[in-house]
């Protein structure tokens, strides 16, 4: 991945040499509610009026990093008067993500294969609802932190992107990566709600309510500590 002018770049899908099923998948079979690279930023704006065709009005949230879709498609099929986008950088888990959720007819998701460091370029102001970030990329190594998502340039675009009474959930197994969050967490508008270093042993309704990811099950399995925060724009 190229970093050229400070914007992260990634490969074309129509310049791939080898189409496989995913990406042919992502230009045919889901044209609509798929979008690659180049056609997700047309919708700047307009993914309530030309992708979903609802009413400005009607709830549109976004999940950053949907991997294989598990809690994509729970989220469309528990939240039908919603709408939620979801990006994700590989083609196998986009494609699985959106048939998941295409299941039993629903049309109220779409996905777009996009990087996160990008994503002013893909709302507008006061355009999205929810976000939901599910166990990113900690990138502990070394000199690695300024590639984390969870950081405070990428969060303030998202607080401008949402509108009022939205929020933010973030959910992480990387107890160091959580802590540094919170520094950054610090230097924006966001009102904590709720956070904890125990998910599951916070006796919260933000438990009871929470949906276990694919990771996210291996990792108590594991008995690693899910850390947790809400953030709310008020």
């Amino acid at each position: 991945m190229d970093y050229k002018d400070g914007r992260p770049k990634i490969n074309l899908t129509r310049t791939l040499p080898r189409p496989n099923a995913y990406t042919i998948a992502l230009e045919t079979e889901f044209r609509d509610f798929a979008f690659n690279e180049e056609r997700a930023p047309l919708n700047k704006g307009k993914w309530r009026s030309e992708v979903f065709h609802t009413p400005e009005d009607s709830p549109m949230d976004v999940e950053i990093g949907t991997g294989t879709g598990m809690h994509l498609a729970d989220h469309a099929m528990k939240n039908l008067k919603r709408f939620i986008v979801g990006l994700e950088l590989k083609y196998k888990p986009l494609i699985q993500t959106i048939r998941r959720a295409h299941l039993g007819g629903l049309r109220n998701s779409a996905v777009c294969r996009y990087h996160a460091f990008n994503l002013d370029l893909l709302f507008e102001k006061n355009e999205i609802n929810n976000m939901y970030i599910h166990f990113p990329d900690p990138w502990t190594t070394p000199r690695k932190p300024k590639n984390r998502v969870v950081n405070r340039n990428i969060l303030n675009w998202i607080y401008e992107m949402q509108r009022p009474g939205s929020f933010v959930e973030f959910k992480t197994d990387s107890r160091e990566y959580f802590l540094w969050a919170l520094d950054e967490i610090k230097e924006t508008k966001y009102r904590t709600e709720f956070q904890t270093l125990d998910l599951h042993n916070s006796n919260s309704i933000y438990q009871n309510n929470n949906f276990r990811t694919t990771f996210e099950n291996i990792f108590i399995r594991q008995k690693i500590e899910i850390n947790y925060i809400r953030l709310i724009k008020d």
